[in-house]
């Protein structure tokens, strides 16, 4: 077992990052940085800034504490504003397809039975049925959830109306506390009719892969929610590629820009009159010039034709 690490105060990390090559132009601002935003988060945007070592024996390459030729402090610090606009353009985006698939799953499920989200007869037999290790449905580990949201708001006006007059939220009344994960699991669980029914609005092949769609979007919005670096992340909930257009077909799937194109299609769909691919297009093209040279769009998953492609040119 390795020592714990020592403390050290933000003029030491300044020093440790001087001395393994880091170039700091205002050591003042620098200080303020370090103070503000932290160490441990900015090292993820200057990560990428560290020498490779591409042969270490183990037949895997692996970063060097020491910092390529040309890196400077402010490099990492313009990459994390860049990464900041990003998170909080995804955001926009994905508040609006929170909203109307929100609206979309009650409006369904509510036409038919007002607390539909709490009848397991409402759900795919998987979702309502079937059984944990622990002799629990997805559906009741989800009401579990849902009861947690619901005692959360109980202090909300609305949420204490119904809850004193009618014991239950109806379900339209009931997307009013639930989060993008809550959202995506509903939606999982619904019969297949009601989940193409909703596919099939957005343009998804079919009701599975829009499931994974908001299973990634719930990824890449959990990450921009918490404050953490998105722009060149692995996305672990992967969606499948669109096989409609050969622009899906040439992307990758692990990297974020595939699900701010898929922000852009569902978008369209949404508010078809958004300026909000306009906004993406001029924040990609302030992405900081880095002077060690160590990243660029493509570990974005960015493809170099984007912008020829209708999803994101044709108004």
């Amino acid at each position: 077992m390795k020592t714990d690490k020592p403390w050290k105060s933000f003029e030491d990390q300044l020093d440790l990052l001087k001395k393994r090559g880091l170039l700091v132009d205002n050591e003042p601002a620098a200080l303020d940085y370090l103070q503000r935003i932290g160490y441990y988060r900015l090292s993820g945007y200057w990560y990428t800034f560290r020498q490779l070592n591409e042969n270490n024996g183990a037949g895997q390459n692996h970063r060097l504490d020491q910092f390529m030729a040309n890196s400077h402090f402010k490099d990492a610090v313009d990459l994390y504003v860049f990464d900041k606009k990003l998170r909080l353009l995804a955001l926009d985006a994905l508040e609006r397809i929170e909203l109307a698939v929100r609206v979309d799953i009650a409006h369904m499920l509510g036409e038919t039975n007002t607390y539909a989200h709490e009848n397991p007869a409402m759900f795919h037999g998987n979702f309502a049925k079937k059984q944990n290790y622990q002799g629990q449905t997805q559906h009741q580990l989800w009401l579990g959830k849902y009861q947690g949201h619901v005692h959360r708001a109980r202090r909300e006006p609305f949420v204490e109306h119904y809850m004193e007059n009618y014991g239950h939220l109806p379900v339209w009344v009931a997307v009013e506390i639930w989060d993008f994960g809550l959202l995506s699991k509903m939606y999982a669980g619904m019969q297949f009719k009601h989940r193409e029914q909703i596919a099939n609005r957005y343009g998804a092949k079919n009701s599975k892969d829009f499931a994974g769609w908001l299973r990634g979007l719930n990824f890449v919005r959990n990450v921009a929610a918490h404050h953490s670096r998105l722009w060149n992340i692995n996305v672990l909930e992967r969606a499948n590629l669109p096989t409609d257009d050969g622009y899906w077909q040439a992307m990758n799937n692990a990297r974020p820009f595939f699900y701010f194109c898929l922000m852009q299609r569902l978008m369209r769909v949404i508010c078809p009159n958004s300026k909000w691919s306009d906004r993406f297009s001029v924040l990609l093209s302030e992405f900081p010039e880095v002077g060690c040279g160590g990243v660029s769009l493509t570990d974005f998953g960015l493809t170099e034709d984007w912008q020829a492609w209708n999803l994101w040119s044709q108004k």
